[in-house]
């Protein structure tokens, strides 16, 4: 299960920076700050995985 959220949270990393990179190159500040909050979800996702690690070992 773990292997999943964790997949899960490289995935929206990767989807916030794309998105992010996309706003900035049309200029589209809205889809800049989406991919900003889609980034820092999975910061946030990975962050409560590594923590549920160190825990159960």
């Amino acid at each position: 299960m773990a292997g999943k959220e964790k997949a899960k949270a490289k995935a929206e990393q990767a989807k916030g920076k794309a998105k992010e990179a996309a706003g900035r190159a049309v200029g589209n500040e809205r889809m800049e700050a989406e991919g900003r909050m889609e980034g820092a979800r999975g910061d946030a996702r990975q962050a409560k995985e590594k923590a549920k690690d160190t825990f159960k070992h």
